[in-house]
C-alpha cells in the first residue's frame, strides 16, 4: 500500500450479472490492504484499517474476519498492533498470513522508530491470535512494504514485498528468518508492465507462479504476470481491474474456495470514502482456458453466496453481510463471545445473507443477547428486505448498565414469515443518539409443527 458512523452506500459501476451479495464486504470501519487465508474450510480475512476522517495512511492495527458463505463476514477484532513490535512506531500497514507445522505467521509492513520501513513478523498457536514478535526486530528492513508469503510444493517458503521495487527472500522452515540474501527482481516491462507500483500477491496455480500487483501509481491500477518458477523470470500479462471506486491505491489478492476462484480488492465506496479511507471489495471470477485472469470491473453486488446461513446455531451479532451505522467492540459478556455489535442507533440495521429457516412451519422463537443503559427500545426482525415482512419485534428493556448483559426472549407468531431462503434483518429502533444498546448474540429455534 501506499498507502463513525456509515449511512448509505456511494455507488459503484454495477456490471453483469447480479448476484447475491454486497460490496464493500465490511461496513462497520474501513478496511484496506486484504489478505485472505483458507483454512479449516474458512476464508479468514486479515487487514489493517484506515482511521476515519484520516488525510494520510493512519493505521494503528490489523484486523481479522471470516466467512463460510463469501457474503456473511464475522469480525475477530485486533489480532495484531503497532505495540506488539518494540522496535516499532507507527503505519500497520499490508500484510499476510500463513500457516505452517500448526503455527500462523503474520508478515506485516510499519515504519521502525527512527528509520525507514520495515517487515516484522507475528506468531500464534491460533489464526485469531494475538500475535507476538518472536525476534524482536524486523524480519527485513530495506524501505520497502506490502510482504507477500508463500510455500511451495517442495516446502520451501517464499516473502516477496516491494514498493517501488519486488524483491523476495527465501524463508527457512522456522518462518521466522531468511537463507541467502534479499534477491531484487528487475521490473523491466517485459516481466511486469509498464510500471510495477506496490502490493504484490504471489501463489501458484496449476504450475504456474502468479504475481498480482498494483502498478501505475497513481492513480492505481491492477495488473498481473507469471513465471515457471518462484525465482521467476516473470513474464508480465496483462490488466486486471482499470482504475476506479474512489481510491488512488488498489492491493490485490487471490484465493480458490469452495470451488472458486476470488479476487479482493480495496476501494473508497463507503460513505466519507477516500485514498485514505478504504474498504475491501471480493468478486468471483474463472480463469480462462490457458490460465489467465480475466479483467474484472468493481461491482456492489460483489461474490454470490455459497449455500445458505444456518439460524438455528448460536450467531454473533457481528457477523455481517450488510450494515448501516455500526460498529464493534471487544465484548465482556460472560457468556462468551470476542466482539459485540455496538454504536446501535435509529434506523440502524444488520442484514444476515440467505438465512434458511427450512419449510414451514420453520423458525418459532428467538432468543438474543443485549446490554442496555436505558429501555424502550426495540428490534423489528424483518425477512426480505428493511421493509419486508415484519417477523417479530423485540423489546429492549434496560438491563442495568450497557455492559449489564441479559438474554431477551422473541415469540414468533404461528404463520410467520421466517420459513424458506430469505435475507434476514435486525432493525434497530429507538430514541436518543448515544447508543440504543450493545447486541452480542441471536439465535431462532424452530416451531413445532401441529
Amino acid at each position: 500500500m501506499l498507502t463513525n458512523r456509515f449511512t448509505t452506500l456511494v455507488g459503484l459501476a454495477l456490471t453483469g450479472k447480479v448476484v447475491l451479495a454486497d460490496n464493500p464486504i465490511i461496513q462497520t470501519r474501513y478496511t484496506a490492504d486484504p489478505a485472505p487465508f483458507v483454512y479449516n474450510n474458512t476464508v479468514w480475512l486479515f487487514a489493517d484499517h484506515d482511521e476515519p476522517g484520516s488525510t494520510w495512511y493512519t493505521m494503528k492495527d490489523w484486523r481479522l474476519y471470516s466467512s463460510t458463505d463469501m457474503v456473511n463476514w464475522q469480525d475477530w477484532g485486533v489480532v495484531m498492533d503497532i505495540p506488539t513490535f518494540s522496535w516499532a512506531e507507527k503505519d500497520a500497514w499490508a500484510a499476510q498470513a500463513i500457516e505452517r507445522n500448526g503455527k500462523f505467521y503474520f508478515y506485516a509492513s510499519m515504519t521502525r522508530k527512527g528509520a525507514s520501513y520495515g517487515i516484522g513478523v507475528g506468531v500464534s498457536d491460533t489464526i485469531t491470535g494475538p500475535y507476538r514478535d518472536p525476534i524482536g526486530r524486523p524480519l527485513v528492513a530495506n524501505g520497502n512494504i506490502d510482504p507477500t508469503v508463500m510455500i511451495d510444493d517442495d516446502g520451501q517458503a517464499y516473502m516477496y514485498w516491494g514498493n517501488p521495487g519486488v524483491y523476495y527472500v527465501k524463508l527457512n522452515k522456522d518462518m521466522i528468518s531468511y537463507s541467502g540474501g534479499i534477491v531484487s527482481l528487475p521490473t523491466t516491462q517485459q516481466a511486469f508492465g509498464p510500471k510495477f507500483a506496490e502490493g504484490p500477491w504471489v501463489y501458484k496455480r496449476n504450475g504456474t507462479y502468479y504475481n498480482i500487483f498494483a502498478a501505475n501509481c497513481c492513480p492505481e491500477d491492477i495488473r498481473y504476470s507469471t513465471a515457471p518458477a518462484a525465482t521467476g523470470p516473470w513474464t508480465y500479462k496483462g490488466l486486471v481491474m482499470a482504475t476506479e471506486g474512489g481510491s488512488f491505491t488498489n492491493h490485490p489478492a487471490v484465493i480458490d474456495y469452495k470451488g472458486g476462484s476470488y479476487f479482493f480488492y480495496h476501494n473508497g465506496a463507503l460513505p466519507g470514502g477516500s485514498g485514505f479511507t478504504r474498504s475491501i471489495a471480493v468478486e468471483k471470477f474463472e480463469y480462462g482456458r490457458d490460465g489467465s485472469i480475466p479483467q474484472m470491473k468493481m461491482t456492489e453486488s460483489g461474490a454470490p453466496q455459497i449455500g445458505s446461513f444456518d439460524p438455528y446455531t448460536r450467531v454473533e451479532a457481528e457477523t455481517i453481510a450488510f450494515s448501516k451505522g455500526l460498529s464493534t467492540d471487544k465484548t465482556d459478556d460472560p457468556e462468551g463471545g470476542r466482539m459485540h455489535v455496538t454504536s446501535i442507533n435509529n434506523g440502524d440495521y444488520i442484514k444476515v445473507k440467505g438465512v434458511d429457516f427450512g419449510a414451514a412451519p420453520g423458525a418459532g422463537g428467538l432468543i438474543l443477547r443485549v446490554a442496555a443503559q436505558n429501555g424502550g427500545s426495540k428490534i423489528e426482525v424483518r425477512v426480505g428486505s428493511l421493509t419486508g415482512t415484519l417477523v417479530t419485534t423485540c423489546n429492549v428493556d434496560a438491563t442495568g448498565g450497557a455492559r449489564s448483559w441479559r438474554t431477551v426472549q422473541c415469540a414468533i407468531p404461528s404463520g410467520s414469515a421466517a420459513v424458506g431462503k430469505q435475507d434476514l434483518f435486525f432493525k434497530f429502533v429507538g430514541n436518543g443518539n448515544n447508543n440504543l444498546f450493545n447486541f452480542n448474540w441471536w439465535q431462532f429455534s424452530r416451531a413445532f409443527k401441529s
